[in-house]
């Protein structure tokens, strides 16, 4: 069993990881096992055209892997990958817009409102129980309400 795997070229193995490597990134997306995956064929692709000793595969492997994520972060850093929908988990901005009914009077900028089945912090003018507002924005898990106009 282990003389065939004796036998076989650093580089087949090389490419053979960074397959593993580019399948386990398709499987548990997370934007860092592609980088390792490049670097691991790249790693190949060298020992395949070059014959070079198994410490220097294992080198150019390591520069190139902390290369590809160190360029990777940068890169990210300035290109943010934005979703298709920005406020999906964040269900104060997905409010923005609509109309809540006063429950507990806003006295001193804070009062309580109902949107749908449930009851919301508010922060916004002065209103009295029965008042419907707009949801004009959130700080956290407390709506920002203004009157209608």
């Amino acid at each position: 069993m282990t003389d065939w795997l004796n036998s076989l070229d650093p580089h087949w193995t090389w490419l053979a990881i960074g397959l593993v490597l580019a399948a386990a990134e398709i499987a548990v997306p997370g934007f860092f096992l592609i980088w390792l995956a490049g670097a691991a064929v790249i790693t190949g692709l060298v020992a395949w055209v070059m014959p070079i000793s198994f410490a220097l595969q294992v080198l150019l492997f390591a520069v190139l892997a902390l290369g590809f994520v160190m360029a990777a972060r940068r890169w990210l850093k300035t290109n943010e990958i934005e979703g298709l929908d920005p406020a999906m988990n964040d269900r104060g901005a997905r409010l923005i817009g609509e109309i809540v009914q006063i429950t507990h009077a806003i006295d001193n900028g804070t009062g309580r409102a109902s949107h749908g089945d449930t009851e919301w912090l508010v922060k916004g003018p002065d209103a009295s129980p029965g008042t419907k507002m707009r949801i004009s924005g959130h700080d956290g898990a407390v709506l920002v309400v203004e009157h209608l106009h």
